[in-house]
Order: C-alpha cells, then structure tokens, then sequence
C-alpha cells in the first residue's frame, strides 16, 4: 500500500562544518511520483538515503505515520524500497533468482511464497527466463530492471530511485520509462536528467546546494527560464535542438 513522506528541516554533514542538507522540507503524498532534480552534489543521493535509515541527520522523517529511528528500521525497511544508481551496488548473489529472492527471505516470508514472489516479481518486467542468469550475463538495462525487481519482491509501498535513467541509452530510458509509469507505489526519483521527471511526475523539487530552492508542477518549473539556468538545469539547448530538427 503507498505511503506518504514527510521530511522536516532535515540537515546533514558528512564532515563537520560542510552541511550537505540544509533543513530540507517536504511532504510528499501516498501514490504521487515526486522528482528531486538537481546538478551533481546538490544532495540528491544524500535525500534519499535518510528514506530508510541508512544515513541519519538533523531533523524528522515520517514514512506514514511512522518515524524513521533506529526502533523502527525494520518496519522501515519494509515500507521503503531504494534502487542505487549503479545496479551492481544491489546485485550480489551468484543468479537473478538469488538476488529477487533476498528480500522476501530475509523479512521472513515462507520459500514456497518466496517462489511464487520473485515469479511474479520477474514476468512483471519481462524478465522471463533469466532466473538462473548471473548479473554479469546482462546488459545495463537488463540489470537495471533486475535491481527493481530486487525492490518490487517486497511489495514496499514507497520505492525511491536514485538517477534511474544515467548510462542508459534512449530506447531504454523509455522502457524503463514505461515501467515506472505502471508503479502503483508512492515514487521518489532524483536525476539530472529533466526531462524524464518532467513526462513522469505529479511534482518536482529542485535541489542545490543541500536546499529545496522551488517545488510544483514539473512543466511550470521547467518553463522559468532563469530559475532552471540558476539551478544548472537549463533545457534551452534542447528547446532549440529540437526546434531546429522540426520546425
């Protein structure tokens, strides 16, 4: 079942003095698709990884109506669902079956329904047949897509992607697109690339420099010329390209 976040005045250093976040708010709803945008080091990652606890900084986070705190990572964990940027951070098990089946196993779920869990988890995304695969057998988007299958098999209701579209070609940033797009769960997805977050969400934040600087309609926000050069986001090149390509 989707969850909301609610996140306020969130700051975070990794080294005293140089704050990464810098009392970060934001309340994101049950079933939205939320984009966080922003340049390389604008605290993206950082965000994301505060969703369940594996950094933990200055201020509150509730998944639901529960706060992210040590007594309750478990139940956390089960909420909130992360897919690194690099898959190969995720996949660590000697077959695609392994890696999907690690989830439901290790939250105690039966091996019978385990089975059933990454079958179901693996048609999903069209990944038939490469249940005894190793991830070095696949492509980039092939593992991309076996990273969120590692996800989904828990059911989480809040799944928060970081830079999902970065080293994908154009014909599987739409695929993997399309995939996103089908997620009943709440979506969390940060990039530097725009333009996908604009087509995908209900919302979009822009980071820099630790700071939510504007949030709300993503084609609003891409439209303001100034704040998106101001962010390091401008689109114009692309606006023209493609005026040029089609006028």
């Amino acid at each position: 079942m989707a969850a909301g976040i609610k996140i306020e005045k969130l700051s975070f250093s990794y080294t005293p003095g140089k704050e990464v976040l810098k009392s970060v708010s934001l309340d994101i709803l049950p079933g939205e698709k939320f984009g966080i945008v922003g340049p390389s080091g604008s605290g993206k990652s950082t965000l994301l990884l505060h969703l369940n606890g594996i950094l933990t900084g200055e201020g509150k986070i509730r998944i639901g109506e529960i706060p992210v705190a040590k007594s309750t990572l478990s139940e956390i964990r089960r909420l909130v669902g992360l897919v690194f940027q690099n898959p190969d951070d995720q996949l660590f098990n000697p077959t695609v079956e392994e890696d999907v089946a690690f989830g439901p196993l290790n939250f105690g779920m039966a091996p019978e329904e385990v089975k059933d869990r990454v079958r179901e988890t693996l048609e999903s995304l069209k990944l038939n047949g490469f249940e005894k695969l190793t991830p070095h057998q696949l492509s980039q988007g092939e593992r991309q897509r076996v990273a969120l299958a590692t996800v989904l098999s828990i059911r989480p209701g809040i799944i928060a992607f970081d830079e999902p579209f970065s080293s994908l070609d154009p014909s599987m940033v739409i695929q993997l697109m399309e995939i996103i797009s089908s997620l009943d769960s709440t979506l969390v997805i940060t990039s530097q690339l725009v333009l996908p977050v604009i087509a995908l969400c209900d919302r979009m934040a822009i980071l820099k420099n630790g700071r939510i600087i504007a949030c709300g309609p993503p084609k609003q926000l891409a439209r303001d010329t100034q704040l998106m050069k101001s962010s390091g986001l401008d689109l114009s090149f692309y606006r023209d390209m493609c005026r040029e390509l089609w006028k």
